[in-house]
């Protein structure tokens, strides 16, 4: 086509007074109508300033049909014969044909978008993605300026400061946006470089950039962030439904406008995992989240079960063990919204719209858990395949943390059984102390310890009171306790003093720890207190190895610690345990604890130990009240181990309840005493039992005499039972044996142990005892 110049002159008044052809088919007004009229009727928009200064620049006119050119003017004046302006000649070039060279074409076919803008903001030229993402022509936009064809955003304010910066300072810029665009149904990122344009002499004569769609790399960044986050923000506890919970809020608002976590009914018991059901599965929905406050999208309410029909997206991911996309317009994806509105109606109106759903399963360990599902409602995009195999490593990193949840929490219920199994449920009646107990097993990520405690009945009314602490968590630490446990009453039985017991522990840790296979001993390290109270001497006899020491509130109201050797923790073996004596008044209540009581990471012993005191002496009406108390003021309010607390007060038998006598070793001295031990059971009443005691007196009085060494002693006690007691300076202890038909002795033993309700010996400083009780009748 032949090129044609728009040429047209305007005398010094502003009326046009010529007219080129090329003006013509710039504007489309023939010389007839233009000729004549006022210049500035011509324009769509009034000539800046800069503009009329220099004589040229863009000029935006009012075509014939009504819509805007703009198109570059210059203005050349013409001088009377006085040299004086008379008017001007103005020139514009007709708007560019298809570029024809290899420069010009590259920057036209470029697959960036790219611009050129004035040093005032208007645009000089565009190429053609410019244009398809700025939705109008080349020929709308030239000239006008920035502001006038965007929204007044704050990313177009940023765009525009930046090109003023670069106009103003001629230094590039380079910046990332995230931004929509007058063409674009949704946001993209860009990645943009502005330039300044130079004439020969160097002066900045305009601004040129270059903005790369970076909408993939952007989406790629925002899912590794995604992932990252979902490492540090999902599992930061053991709880199942916590973990749920955490997933949901990662992915709301970002990755869904509402999003679910429903896991199967085994997930949260302790049974082992079945196999994934065909057709219809029953979930349990245990999190979900939207925009709107109170998730009114949902269908199903928290704690619930759902019956999942086969078609649809939830039992689909689960069957296939993959991320099952569905989006509207497909029959199941209609069908599933619809079976939704059915079963919860009122939240219909915010489910309108939703158009994309992404259901994934969770798996963990080749165990599938649940499923996650996403739904789109005002997020314009549908899922993709990008997503799904995003959402596949945000559910396996879930279903790990819901997985671990699990097994700490059945891990935990099993050893909180076991535990609980090998404590004492009852403690033994018994009518040395009154006791109360607390057991709390520790809420941390490190699961239940191995604290324990035990109250064990002893012989001649005695008590034997037992706290410790295995090292480490779990069922580990659970079985280890519980093979101390039996260990001690083992070596209680046999009525070992406090420090011998201790001893014979160690021994039996160290020789565990010396058959050398490799695993590790649970029992090293460790600690126990045993303690002894005597009712009839009021006397409490204790050690430790590498236990706490115990508090004692005595009957005026002070509290204190007992002084006593702490002793080394079971298994270091080498070192003694040292018993400490104690006379106690009647009503002193001794605290034995673990110490989860008293230690922690942030609080100081001695300060935890004064609490412990000053609450042990608070008003109570019962152990039990005091108890609570103690726990109340003394722990903290997320304790990080485990707390064993065990009370005891002291109770006292009377001299009207007990009955001594000192037998010469001779035989003669037997029926002797034999009738003072009855005359003594009918001033206690209990004539009923005179008969069996007899034959016991006489049998151990005689086995004393003849087998033993003086000194020989006699001692009834009156408690809950009838306890016979025979001591003598021999250590030599007794055992059953079966006589035969023909011999004269040997039966007296096995006549104790048939008539009574148990008997034994014990081994004292002196000698041994040899004792038998039987049962009172109920007074």
């Amino acid at each position: 086509m032949e090129h044609v110049a728009a040429a047209a002159i305007v005398d010094a008044h502003g009326t046009v007074t010529g007219w080129s052809d090329g003006a013509r088919l710039l504007t489309g007004y023939p010389a007839e109508e233009a000729v004549g009229r006022a210049a500035a009727d011509l324009l769509a928009e009034e000539v800046p300033t800069d503009a009329v200064t220099a004589c040229t620049g863009f000029v935006v006119l009012r075509h014939r049909d009504g819509h805007p050119v703009g198109v570059p003017l210059t203005a050349c004046p013409v001088l009377g014969p006085d040299g004086e302006s008379t008017g001007f000649v103005i020139t514009a070039e007709r708007p560019r044909e298809p570029e024809q060279t290899l420069a010009g074409q590259a920057f036209q076919q470029a697959s960036m978008s790219m611009s050129v803008f004035d040093t005032g903001q208007r645009y000089l030229r565009l190429n053609e993605v410019a244009c398809r993402v700025m939705g109008v022509s080349e020929e709308v936009l030239l000239g006008r300026h920035f502001p006038d064809t965007v929204e007044d955003a704050e990313h177009s304010r940023g765009f525009l400061s930046n090109l003023r910066q670069v106009a103003e300072t001629g230094r590039p810029v380079r910046y990332e946006s995230f931004t929509g665009a007058p063409s674009l149904n949704r946001e993209h990122a860009w990645s943009i470089e502005m330039w300044p344009v130079r004439d020969p002499s160097g002066e900045v004569t305009g601004t040129a950039l270059a903005a790369f769609d970076s909408s993939g790399q952007y989406w790629a960044r925002m899912r590794l962030a995604l992932l990252n986050e979902a490492a540090a923000s999902i599992g930061t506890s053991l709880d199942v439904v916590r973990t749920a919970e955490e997933m949901v809020e990662l992915l709301v608002p970002k990755y869904a406008d509402f999003a679910s976590v429903d896991l199967l009914e085994w997930v949260l018991g302790a049974d082992e995992p079945p196999g994934v059901p065909e057709g219809d599965i029953v979930l349990r929905r245990v999190a979900h989240g939207s925009a709107h406050e109170g998730t009114p999208e949902a269908a199903v309410r928290l704690g619930e079960t759902e019956v999942y029909p086969a078609f649809s997206p939830p039992a689909q991911a689960l069957r296939q063990g993959r991320a099952v996309l569905s989006q509207a317009g497909e029959p199941e994806f209609m069908r599933w919204v619809a079976e939704r509105n059915a079963r919860a109606p009122a939240g219909r109106a915010y489910r309108r719209g939703a158009h994309s759903v992404l259901a994934v399963p969770l798996r963990a360990r080749g165990t599938t858990l649940g499923v996650a599902v996403g739904v789109r409602i005002a997020h314009p995009d549908d899922y993709g395949d990008d997503d799904a195999v995003l959402a596949e490593e945000l559910a396996s990193r879930a279903a790990v943390c819901i997985d671990n949840a699990r097994r700490f929490a059945r891990e935990r219920t099993t050893a909180l059984a076991l535990q609980h199994s090998l404590l004492p449920r009852g403690l033994p009646g018994q009518a040395a102390v009154e006791v109360a107990h607390r057991y709390l097993p520790s809420g941390s990520l490190a699961g239940i310890g191995g604290d324990w405690f035990d109250v064990i009945p002893l012989s001649g009314s005695r008590v034997a009171l037992v706290v410790g602490d295995v090292v480490g968590h779990g069922i580990p630490s659970s079985a280890t306790m519980g093979r101390l446990c039996m260990a001690v009453r083992t070596l209680a039985d046999v009525d070992l003093p406090p420090d011998e017991l201790l001893t014979h522990l160690d021994d039996l840790v160290t020789h565990l720890a010396g058959h050398d296979t490799g695993e590790e001993v649970a029992e090293l390290g460790a600690t126990c207190l045993y303690a002894v109270y005597d009712p009839v001497g009021r006397r409490l006899t204790l050690a430790a190895a590498g236990h706490p020491a115990p508090a004692l509130v005595l009957p005026d109201g002070t509290a204190r610690l007992v002084e006593m050797a702490p002793g080394p923790p079971l298994g270091v073996g080498g070192l003694p345990f040292e018993a400490t004596e104690l006379e106690l008044p009647e009503g002193a209540v001794v605290a034995l604890y673990t110490d989860g009581l008293i230690e922690d990471r942030d609080r100081d012993v001695d300060r935890a130990t004064a609490e412990l005191c000053r609450a042990l002496i608070a008003p109570a009406e019962s152990l039990d009240q005091l108890c609570d108390t103690v726990l109340k003021a003394v722990l903290p309010e997320e304790p990080s181990d485990d707390v064993a607390l065990l009370l005891a007060r002291t109770r006292a038998l009377g001299a009207d309840q007990v009955a001594t006598w000192d037998v010469p070793p001779d035989p003669a001295h037997v029926a002797v005493t034999r009738q003072a031990a009855t005359g003594q059971l009918t001033a206690w009443g209990l004539d009923e039992a005179a008969f069996v005691t007899e034959l016991v007196v006489s049998e151990l009085v005689t086995n004393a005499i003849r087998y033993g060494e003086p000194p020989i002693q006699l001692r009834l006690i009156r408690d809950r039972s009838l306890i016979c007691e025979v001591s003598d300076g021999s250590s030599t202890s007794p055992h059953l044996r079966r006589a035969h038909a023909y011999d004269e002795g040997g039966r007296g033993l096995l006549l104790v142990a048939q008539l009574t309700q148990r008997w034994g010996s014990r081994q004292t400083g002196r000698g041994k005892t040899i004792w038998a009780e039987q049962v009172l009748p109920p007074v």
